[in-house]
This record gives C-alpha cells, sequence and structure tokens, in this order.
C-alpha cells in the first residue's frame, strides 16, 4: 500500500532535519536529502519514517535518482520541499563571480532541476511544492547581496510556477522568514578567511571596517534566531491545508522587515544601518 511521502532536499542539519523530523513524527514518509553517507546513516537511525537519499541538488543523477527511489519504494509523492541552500557573502566590488554562479546554481537552478523531476509524480498524486525563501529575498543589506539576490529570484520563479501549476490541482507556496537557530551562520563565519584569501588585498582595506561588522552581526542573528521547528511547523501546516497560502511570512521580524522593504530606499538603508549597527 502507497504512503505519503514528502522529498526534502538538504535535510541533513537545520531547517531541512527539523522539517524532516517533524513530517515523520505527523505519518509521513519523508525522503531526506543528504550529501554525506554518514548523514545519512544518521538519519536513518532517528525515525522509522525517514529515507535518506543521497542528494546533490547540483547533480541531475543524483536529483534523478532521488524521484525514482520514491517509484521504486511505490510510495505516494505528496510534496517537495525545497530547501536546500547556501550563503555567499562578501563586497561585490571583488566577490568571486564563481561564488556568485554557485549561490545561484543551488539555490535557484536547483529547485527548479528538483521540481522539473518531481512534477510528474506530483501531477499525479495533485501535491504540494514548497520553497524555502528568505525574508532578504524582500530586503537586502551590505555583503550579503548574492544570497538576497538568490532568495529574490526563486520568490520569482515561485509567482510564476504557482500560476503554471494552478490548473493541475498543484499548489506552490513560498516560506519567508527572518534569521533562524542554523548552522549556516557558524559556516558563513568559518568561511571569512577563505573568501578573504580569494580577494585582492585592498578588499579589506575598503571593507574590513564594514565586514567586522557584518560578522558581528551574524554572532547575534545566530543567537536570537528562530527556532527552526517554527518552520517545520508551517511546512506540515502547508502540506495539509485543503488551500495553502502563497506565502508564509514567519514571525514578528519578518512582518517587520516586509514593512521596511516597501519604504522609500534611503529610509531602508538608514534602518539597515542602524538595525546591523554597520559603520
Amino acid at each position: 500500500m502507497a504512503n505519503d511521502a514528502v522529498l526534502v532536499t538538504g535535510a541533513s542539519t537545520g531547517i531541512g532535519h527539523a522539517i524532516a523530523m517533524h513530517l515523520a513524527a505527523n505519518g509521513y514518509t519523508v525522503y531526506a536529502g543528504v550529501r554525506k553517507e554518514s548523514d545519512r546513516e544518521r538519519l536513518e537511525a532517528e525515525h522509522a519514517r525517514i529515507r535518506p537519499v543521497i542528494l546533490d541538488v547540483t547533480v541531475p543523477a543524483d536529483v534523478a535518482r532521488s524521484v525514482q527511489t520514491v517509484v521504486e519504494n511505490g510510495d505516494t509523492l505528496a510534496g517537495l520541499v525545497n530547501n536546500a541552500g547556501v550563503a555567499f557573502a562578501g563586497p561585490l566590488e571583488f566577490l568571486p563571480l564563481e561564488a556568485l554562479r554557485r549561490q545561484f546554481e543551488i539555490n535557484v537552478i536547483a529547485p527548479i532541476a528538483m521540481t522539473q523531476a518531481a512534477l510528474p509524480l506530483l501531477r499525479q498524486s495533485h501535491g504540494r511544492i514548497i520553497n524555502v525563501g528568505s525574508i532578504a529575498g524582500r530586503l537586502s543589506a551590505p555583503f550579503v547581496g548574492p544570497y538576497s539576490a538568490s532568495k529574490a529570484a526563486i520568490a520569482s520563479l515561485t509567482d510564476a510556477l504557482r500560476q503554471e501549476l494552478a490548473p493541475f490541482g498543484i499548489a506552490v507556496s513560498l516560506l519567508e522568514f527572518a534569521s533562524v537557530k542554523t548552522p549556516i551562520w557558524a559556516k558563513g563565519r568559518a568561511g571569512r578567511d577563505t573568501l578573504v584569501a580569494s580577494m585582492p588585498p585592498q578588499a579589506m582595506t575598503y571593507y574590513g571596517a564594514l565586514a567586522d561588522a557584518v560578522i558581528a552581526q551574524t554572532a547575534v542573528e545566530e543567537r536570537e534566531g528562530m527556532d527552526p521547528q517554527v518552520i517545520a511547523t508551517t511546512v506540515l501546516a502547508a502540506l495539509r491545508a485543503p488551500k495553502p497560502r502563497e506565502r508564509y511570512l514567519i514571525g514578528r521580524k519578518a512582518q517587520i522587515q516586509a514593512v521596511a522593504a516597501i519604504l522609500p530606499p534611503s529610509t531602508r538603508d538608514a534602518l539597515v544601518k542602524r538595525a546591523m549597527k554597520l559603520p
């Protein structure tokens, strides 16, 4: 007998892991995308309903295999959660273009590749697609331009996809929220030295003080960020709602930033500078 299954990308840690565990606890069979064999073994032991799959969302063979695994197990794909993502940061004047390309490859192109692969199954089930966006897609800040641009792009693609798939009974939703307590902050700080090494010396001469302020702010965001469980609960609601929302704006911080995003640019810039304690 077929089970309702959900395919979640980027499920090894943080938001994706919280989503996978919460959906499994609520009766879904979860195909949890991970990139490491050690993560696959760990997740497999965490819950009987979690079926980890090795999935690098930028590798076409992995993408196809992840969907085929659902078919081979005889499960009904009720939802796809495009969660996998990365954040590259730095001054755009000196940011290596390869980092920008990688940002879009993972955060923008990969969700569409996953969607294309999953749609034959989602058409059969009238399933749901949930894209994990960010309030940063509406409100950018210094050094996070690449990440913000990728989230703005996935928001636009989600809007188009939602309208294209509506006639077929496939709902598409976007999640938008501010900071969350996940390893992405520590990864970003750990990658600072690597990024600095890839830029010319004058980059830090020009932007060193700004970089230090942004790095300091990441520690605040990590400490005060939302619990990933809040996002997981929202995903479950979007999967079960008779008519899911087009966009889920999650948390007070995101609501405040959504208002700030529609202010005049000069006012918006001043608010960002003050909030982030920028020089």
